[in-house]
C-alpha cells in the first residue's frame, strides 16, 4: 500500500511539474508531429539475489499416509477457530466459573477422539504391569502353563507349527515397526540439523526481501530526481533549444533571401570591378587612339601640302584617298555612365552588412527567448525545488519504517536462533539416544523372538521326549520366554513415550500443520482483533485497506509485487492522478501570463528594394551595340592600301616629290603598325570587357530579381508566420518535456506495480516454516509414535503366542508318552487295557 501511496504521489508531482511547463505553451493547437529527441533510458530496478532453499524429504514421507488417516480418525472434526479464539479472548478478560467450564467442556469435547486414545493407553498402561505380575505369579504357581509338563497329542506339531507362524509374523511385524522407528529417529535428527541451516536461509532471504523493497523505493526515487534534474536543465537551456527549433523553421524560407542577396552583392561588385576595368581600358585606348590620330592628321596635312605642288603629277587622282585618311577615336558606350551610377548605387547600400544585421538578428533568437522566458524559468525553477523538497519526503510516507521494524525483529529471531541452536541440537541429541534406547528396547524384544524362533526348531526333534529336549531347543524357548517379559516389562512404559509424543505430535498436527496447509489457521489469524499484530492495514497505517494475510500468502507464492499482495489499487487511482486534462485550468493561467514575441526582422528595407528596382530597369539602357559598332570600325582601318598607293604615284614623280611621298608612305605603315601592335589588342580586350560586363549584366538582372522575389516572399512569412511558428515550436518544446515525464511516470507505473517488492521470500518463509516444523519434525515424530505404538501394540499376540511356543521347545520336567498304535484285543470294563495304557492313548504321568 505505501509503495502505491508513493506511486501516486510521485505521479501526482510529476504531473504537476508537467501543468507548470505546460504553462509556457503558447499555442492550443495539436501536438506537433517532429519526432522529440530520443528520451534518456531509465535505469530498471535491480532485482536482489536470493539463497536457494532446497526442502528435500527426509525419508519418512511414505509413512505420511498412514499417520494421517490414523490422525484423521482420532481427529475428523474441522479446525477450531471459534474456540481457540474464545479462549484467546477469555484469557484476556477473566469470565466466571461458569463460562469457564463451558469452554473446558467444549474443548474436551473437541478432543474427544485423543481422550478416547489416552484412555486406551491408559489401560494399556495400568493392565499390562498388573497382567504380567499376576501372570508371573501364577506361573509360579505352577499354573497358567507354569508346569513344566506338556501332554503329547496328535496334532501337537500342527499347533507348534500354527504357533510358530503367528508369532513369527507378529515378530515381523513388531521388527517392521521397529525399522520404522530407526528410520523416524534418523529422521528427525536430520530435520533438527538440517532446519538451522535451511530456516537461517529463509530467514536471510526475508532480510534481503525486507532490505531490498526500501533500496528499490530509493532506485525509484533518484530516477524522479534525475526526471526533474532533466527538466530543469531542459528549461534552463530553453533559449538555445527552443531557439533552435525556431531558427530552423525560419531557416526554410529565409536562407533563401539571404543567399539571393549575398549572391546580388557578389555580382554587384563583380561588375563594380569590370566597369572599373573597362573605363581603364577605354581611358587607355582613348589616349593611344588620340596619339594615332594625331599622327595620321600630321601626315594627312603633309600629304596634301605635297599632292597640291604643282610639279606633282596625277596627283589629283590621289586626294579622295586622304579623304578617308581619318580615324574616329571617340568611343562612347552609351549607358555606362548611368550604369555606373547604378552599380555605385548599389555598392553603397552595403547588402553584405544587410545581411548581416538579418543574421545578427536572426542568431539572437536563442537570446531573445531566454529573456523573454526568464520570469517564467525562475517559476518553474522554483516549483522543480519544491518537488524535490516534496519527492524528499515520500521516503517519508512510505512505510519503510514498518520494514525496517519487520527487518529488525527478522534479525532478532534469526539471533535468537543461532543463540539457541546450541541448546537445541544438546537437547536433540539426548532426545535422540532417548529414542534410539527405546529402539533398541523394542528391537531386544524382535531379537529374542527371533533366536527363540531360530534356536528352538534347530534343536527339536518332534520324537523326543519333552524331558530330553536339547539344549539348543530349550534355549529358544528361553529366549521366547524373555521376549515376552520384556515385552511385559517395558511396553507399559513405551506406551508412556506413545502416549506424551501422540498428543503432542497429534495435536500440533491437528491443529497447526493441518489447517497451516489448508489455509485455514491463515484465515484463523485474520480474524479482526485477535493478534493486533498481524493486522496489515493497521501496521501499513491504512485501516481502510481490505487486505488478508491469506490473500497476501497466495499472491507472494506467486512471487508478486506488493502492490498487488496488499492491493493498494483499492487505495488509490494512479489513472485518475496522472490525468494531465485535469490540470488545464493551471495550464490556462500559466498561458495567460506567458508572452514570447521576436522583434520584427527585415530583410530589406522598401528603399532598398526600390534602388534595387532601379537598379535592374537602369541596367536595360545598357547597350553595347554601337561600343562594338566602334570597335569594328576602328578595327577595319587598313593604311598600308594607301601607303601602296602613294608608292605607285611616287614611281613617276620628281626626286624631290618622290622623296617626300615615299615617306610619307612610310609613315602611314607606320602608323598602322602602331594601330596593330597598341590599338587592335587594346580593342580587343575591350570587346572582351564588354561580353563579360554584358554576361554578368544580364545575371545581375536575373538576380535582382530573384532577391526581389525571395525577399518578398520572406518578408512577407516573417510577418505573418513568426507568432505561429514561435508558439507551434514552444508548443512542440514543451509536448517534449511532456513525453520525457510521461515517459517516467508509464516508467514509474509499471516498475512500482510489476517489480518493486516481489514478494515470494514472505510466502518462502511460511513454506520453509511449514517444511521445517511440519513435513520434518512433526512428520518425523508422528512417524516415531506410530512406529512404536504400532510395535507395543503387536506386544500383546507376540506375549501370547511366544508364551505358548516357548512350552513346545522348552525341556519339560514331567514326561508323557504317546503311541499312534492303540491295541484293541482286550478292554476291561473299567476302560483300561491290560497293557496299563488309557484307551484315549495318552499315557499316564510318571515323575522322572
Amino acid at each position: 500500500m505505501a509503495a502505491r501511496r508513493w506511486k501516486v504521489s510521485d505521479a501526482a508531482l510529476a504531473a504537476g511539474l508537467v501543468a507548470t511547463l505546460l504553462g509556457l505553451s503558447l499555442a492550443q493547437s495539436a501536438p506537433a508531429e517532429d519526432v522529440c529527441p530520443a528520451i534518456p533510458a531509465l535505469k530498471n530496478i535491480s532485482a536482489p539475489q536470493y539463497q536457494n532453499t532446497n526442502l528435500v524429504a527426509t525419508g519418512v514421507s511414505f509413512m505420511a499416509s498412514l499417520v494421517h488417516s490414523f490422525l484423521y480418525s482420532v481427529q475428523p472434526k474441522p479446525f477450531p477457530g471459534d474456540l481457540i479464539e474464545k479462549i484467546i479472548n477469555e484469557s484476556k478478560v477473566p469470565t466466571n466459573q461458569e463460562t469457564l467450564q463451558e469452554t473446558i467442556k467444549e474443548a474436551l469435547w473437541y478432543e474427544v477422539g485423543f481422550l478416547v486414545c489416552v484412555a486406551v493407553a491408559v489401560l494399556y498402561i495400568v493392565l499390562m504391569p498388573l497382567v504380567g505380575f499376576f501372570l508371573a505369579c501364577c506361573r509360579c504357581c505352577g499354573n497358567c502353563g507354569g508346569k513344566m509338563y506338556q501332554k503329547q497329542t496328535s496334532s501337537i506339531n500342527c499347533r507348534r507349527r500354527t504357533l510358530y507362524g503367528f508369532t513369527l509374523a507378529t515378530t515381523l511385524i513388531i521388527l517392521a515397526g521397529n525399522i520404522c522407528m530407526f528410520l523416524s529417529n534418523e529422521a528427525l535428527k536430520m530435520s533438527v540439523d538440517q532446519s538451522h541451516k535451511e530456516l537461517s536461509q529463509s530467514i536471510g532471504n526475508l532480510n534481503t526481501f525486507l532490505t531490498a523493497v526500501p533500496q528499490q523505493v530509493d532506485g525509484v526515487l533518484n530516477e524522479s530526481y534525475k526526471t526533474v534534474e532533466e527538466a530543469g536543465r531542459k528549461l534552463n537551456n530553453i533559449g538555445p533549444e527552443l531557439g533552435k527549433q525556431i531558427q530552423n523553421q525560419f531557416n526554410g524560407f529565409l536562407r533563401p533571401a539571404l543567399r539571393s542577396v549575398t549572391t546580388l552583392d557578389e555580382e554587384t561588385k563583380a561588375i563594380s570591378t569590370q566597369l572599373a576595368q573597362l573605363n581603364s581600358s577605354l581611358a587607355e585606348l582613348q589616349s593611344n587612339a588620340n596619339r594615332v590620330q594625331a599622327n595620321l592628321t600630321a601626315s594627312r596635312s603633309r600629304l596634301n601640302e605635297t599632292l597640291s605642288k604643282p610639279g606633282c603629277e596625277g596627283c589629283d587622282k590621289l586626294k579622295p584617298s586622304l579623304q578617308k585618311l581619318q580615324l574616329d577615336t571617340s568611343i562612347t558606350v552609351p549607358g555606362l555612365k548611368d550604369l555606373q551610377s547604378a552599380v555605385d548605387e548599389v555598392v553603397k547600400m552595403n547588402l553584405e552588412s544587410k545581411v548581416t544585421e538579418v543574421e545578427d538578428s536572426f542568431n539572437s533568437i536563442p537570446q531573445r527567448v531566454t529573456n523573454e522566458t526568464k520570469d517564467v524559468i525562475e517559476r518553474s525553477n522554483q516549483t522543480l525545488a519544491d518537488i524535490n523538497t516534496k519527492l524528499s519526503q515520500i521516503a517519508k510516507d512510505f512505510p519503510l519504517e514498518f520494514l525496517t521494524r519487520l527487518s529488525n525483529d527478522v534479525a532478532v529471531v534469526q539471533t535468537d536462533i543461532n543463540n539457541y541452536m546450541p541448546y537445541v541440537q544438546g537437547a536433540e541429541y539426548i532426545r535422540w539416544c532417548v529414542c534410539l534406547a527405546v529402539c533398541c528396547v523394542v528391537l531386544l524384544v524382535v531379537v529374542c523372538n527371533l533366536l527363540g524362533l531360530m534356536f528352538g526348531p534347530a534343536g527339536l526333534k518332534p520324537k523326543a521326549d519333552p524331558t530330553n529336549r536339547s539344549c539348543t531347543a530349550d534355549c529358544g524357548g528361553t529366549f521366547l520366554m524373555m521376549g515376552a517379559g520384556f515385552s511385559f516389562l517395558f511396553s507399559w512404559l513405551l506406551m508412556i513415550v506413545v502416549l506424551v509424543l501422540f498428543l503432542l505430535g497429534g495435536n500440533v498436527y491437528t491443529l497447526f500443520c493441518q489447517p497451516l496447509k489448508n489455509g485455514q489457521l491463515l484465515q484463523f489469524l485474520e480474524t479482526p482483533g485477535l493478534i493486533p499484530e498481524l493486522d496489515i492495514g493497521s501496521q501499513l497505517g491504512q485501516e481502510n485497506i481490505s487486505v488478508s494475510i491469506s490473500s497476501v500468502y497466495r499472491e507472494c507464492e506467486e512471487n508478486r509485487p506488493l502492490w498487488t499482495a496488499f492491493r493498494l489499487a483499492e487505495l488509490i487511482n494512479l489513472d485518475d492522478l496522472l490525468n494531465v486534462s485535469k490540470y488545464t485550468d493551471q495550464i490556462q493561467q500559466e498561458f495567460d501570463k506567458t508572452n514570447i514575441s521576436l522583434s520584427s526582422i527585415t530583410v530589406l528595407s522598401p528603399e532598398v528594394k526600390q534602388q534595387l528596382l532601379d537598379f535592374s530597369t537602369g541596367m536595360k539602357d545598357f547597350d553595347t551595340t554601337s561600343v562594338t559598332q566602334q570597335i569594328n570600325d576602328i578595327s577595319s582601318i587598313n593604311l598600308n592600301t594607301t601607303a601602296d598607293e602613294i608608292d605607285k604615284l611616287a614611281t613617276g614623280q620628281k626626286d624631290a616629290i618622290k622623296s617626300e611621298l615615299q615617306n610619307e608612305a612610310n609613315q602611314l605603315r607606320r602608323i598602322q603598325f602602331d594601330i596593330e601592335i597598341n590599338i587592335i589588342p587594346e580593342l580587343k580586350t575591350l570587346n572582351s570587357s564588354i561580353k563579360s560586363l554584358q554576361s554578368n549584366w544580364k545575371k545581375v538582372n536575373g538576380t535582382v530579381g530573384e532577391v526581389l522575389n525571395n525577399v518578398g516572399a520572406a518578408q512577407d512569412s516573417l510577418n505573418t508566420n513568426t507568432t505561429q511558428i514561435v508558439k507551434t515550436e514552444s508548443r512542440k518544446f514543451l509536448n517534449c518535456l511532456l513525453d520525457y515525464f510521461l515517459a517516467f511516470a508509464a516508467w514509474a507505473k509499471l516498475v512500482i506495480t510489476t517489480q518493486v517488492g516481489r514478494c515470494g521470500p514472505l510466502a518462502g518463509t511460511v513454506d520453509s516454516v511449514e517444511v521445517i516444523v511440519c513435513a520434518y519434525t512433526v512428520e518425523s515424530l508422528n512417524a516415531f509414535w506410530f512406529s512404536l505404538g504400532w510395535c507395543i501394540l503387536f506386544f500383546i499376540p507376540s506375549i501370547i503366542f511366544s508364551m505358548k511356543l516357548a512350552k513346545y521347545y522348552r525341556r519339560m520336567h514331567e514326561s508323557d508318552g504317546f503311541d499312534d498304535h492303540i491295541p484293541m484285543n482286550s478292554i476291561p470294563m473299567n476302560g483300561f487295557p491290560m497293557n496299563g495304557y488309557p484307551m484315549n492313548g495318552f499315557p499316564r504321568a510318571q515323575m522322572k
